[in-house]
């Protein structure tokens, strides 16, 4: 069973990656996650922003003024609270949030495509109940407004530590059966 979400979670990633290949000289994976951040919660103060990437506030400073140079985000001061900035996506950034989304989708799609109408339906049942498991929200459907988050900001604490299983441990393959690590945005 790990063996498997290993191997899919390795398709996942490549098809992330590749979703960013034609942005990836100007925004790298943390820095994208940023701007899916602002893109889903809007204007937002910088510590707020580092809590939800689990980052710390110096990193996502220097995140955020790596974006603000690559001109796909900006930063203005709170209409509520003079003394407060908040950062925000420019157009541009939008824009590139936009497309990388699409691509993955598009790339998503033609995989899926390839498997009997018999396993899609299995494959989306196994997924839900993954996700579920996991505390993830399902995804907005390619109609949506907003692109979904990358996850990871509201993980259950107990994704830090499998649960028992009544029947001992599972058999695993050497590297399997781990604790995955959170991915740090850094």
């Amino acid at each position: 069973m790990t063996r498997a979400v290993v191997t899919a979670s390795r398709v996942l990633v490549a098809v992330a990656a590749n979703s960013l290949a034609e942005v990836e000289e100007r925004v790298t994976l943390a820095q994208f996650r940023m701007l899916v951040a602002l893109s889903t919660r809007g204007a937002t103060k910088l510590v707020g922003l580092a809590e939800l990437l689990r980052v710390s506030p110096p990193t996502a400073m220097r995140m955020v003024d790596r974006l603000i140079a690559s001109g796909l985000a900006d930063r203005q001061v709170n209409p509520g609270n003079r003394r407060e900035t908040l950062l925000r996506l420019t157009d541009e950034g939008r824009r590139t949030v936009e497309d990388v989304t699409a691509r993955r989708r598009r790339e998503l799609t033609t995989i899926i495509a390839r498997l009997a109408p018999a396993r899609r339906t299995a494959l989306v049942g196994a997924l839900t109940a993954f996700n579920e498991a996991a505390g993830e929200p399902p995804a907005p459907g390619p109609e949506a407004d907003a692109p979904h988050p990358l996850g990871w900001a509201d993980l259950p604490p107990a994704y830090d530590t499998p649960p028992p299983s009544p029947d001992g441990p599972a058999p695993t393959a050497p590297g399997d059966g781990e604790a995955p690590a959170r991915p740090t945005g850094r």
